[in-house]
């Protein structure tokens, strides 16, 4: 099995870059976006609903949710993302959300770091995931890590992510992606908690869902294209040319959220799904709803929201929530349920 590649101090200092790349370069998709505008909602002018009636609760892995919104996993490892996670915890308790920190394996590798992710305590009874990247499995991670890292959180699943491009162009990037299929098996199998597949922007096929699930994966994040370009995150942080130009080239890269949504969809009817990738506001949630996603994941707009203030955070968290509310109002379309089981949605292109 390989060594980890990097250091913590260079795995803490890569984590700031991400924060300040993502709020100050535009790293966002310019040539795929994530599908969603090729559909539209039919009008429904007598709704025959009163909108205070309108009921945008759900459960996900059993846990309930007062709105199918879950705080995509961002970051975790220094002071400002300690800052930021407490924040997002804060408003996911409030609000009662989902949330997921990010990739915690800087905490492993530096233990003092692990209270920038250890967010229990502003959210005692949220649905909170712990995270780590899939292929550390094969460098020197196993069960007893990911059970220290589910327990800094007392996570109620683990998210294990893939990002097989991202780690192309990363500098020092893991890259050895080899049989990762046995090792999730044999962990989702020693595990108490539920694995969640998730990708990190680049889409996951219905293919790779049939072999994940297989593996014993319990649920999938499509994590697809149309949002941040982490190829052009990382081209930002390139140390040399080839690096740069390979971000560059993979800039659009990924199969698109809404494609994700409804061809794994098509193949697991029952698997808990995850929409994310590009999602910006409330009507994205709901076409996402619609084609078949159980909860949508934001990241950007909770990131930019947290940086700014508290306040900014909760007025987004309710905006998200009155254009949830619209949607289903205008539609005619009581509850989640009525919405995913009606034709509201068309296809337009």
């Amino acid at each position: 099995m390989n060594a980890p590649s990097n250091n913590s101090e260079q795995t803490q200092s890569r984590k700031a870059d991400h924060i300040r790349i993502c709020l100050e370069q535009d790293v966002q998709f310019e040539q795929i976006s994530n599908g969603l505008e090729r559909y539209r909602f039919n009008h429904c002018c007598l709704p025959e609903l009163n909108l205070e009636d309108i009921d945008i609760s759900t459960t996900f892995l059993g846990k309930y949710l007062a709105a199918p919104l879950l705080i995509s996993s961002m970051t975790g490892g220094t002071e400002q993302a300690a800052m930021i996670n407490q924040r997002l915890a804060e408003v996911a308790q409030h609000h009662k959300l989902a949330m997921g920190v990010g990739s915690q394996r800087v905490a492993v590798e530096k233990p003092q770091l692990a209270h920038t992710f250890a967010m229990r305590k502003y959210a005692p009874d949220i649905l909170l995931f712990a995270n780590l990247g899939a292929v550390q499995l094969n460098y020197k991670y196993g069960l007893d890590e990911c059970l220290r890292i589910i327990d800094i959180l007392a996570a109620d699943a683990l998210i294990l992510h893939i990002n097989p491009l991202q780690e192309c162009i990363q500098p020092n990037g893991d890259t050895n992606f080899r049989g990762l299929l046995d090792r999730i098996y044999s962990l989702c199998n020693k595990l108490t908690v539920p694995v969640i597949a998730k990708e990190v922007g680049n889409g996951i096929s219905p293919g790779m869902a049939e072999k994940l699930l297989a593996a014993g994966v319990t649920a999938i994040d499509v994590a697809g294209a149309g949002g941040t370009s982490w190829a052009k995150v990382e081209s930002e942080r390139a140390e040399n040319p080839l690096q740069k130009r390979l971000g560059r080239t993979f800039a659009d890269w990924g199969l698109p959220t809404a494609e994700c949504i409804t061809s794994i969809r098509a193949i697991a009817p029952d698997v808990p799904l995850v929409a994310s990738g590009g999602l910006r506001h409330g009507l994205d949630v709901a076409k996402a709803i619609a084609l078949g996603a159980d909860l949508a994941g934001l990241a950007m707009p909770f990131l930019q929201a947290a940086v700014e203030s508290e306040a900014a955070l909760y007025d987004l968290v309710n905006v998200l929530i009155a254009e949830i509310t619209t949607v289903l109002f205008c539609t005619g379309n009581p509850t989640l349920n009525n919405l995913q089981n009606s034709k509201s949605l068309q296809r337009i292109q």
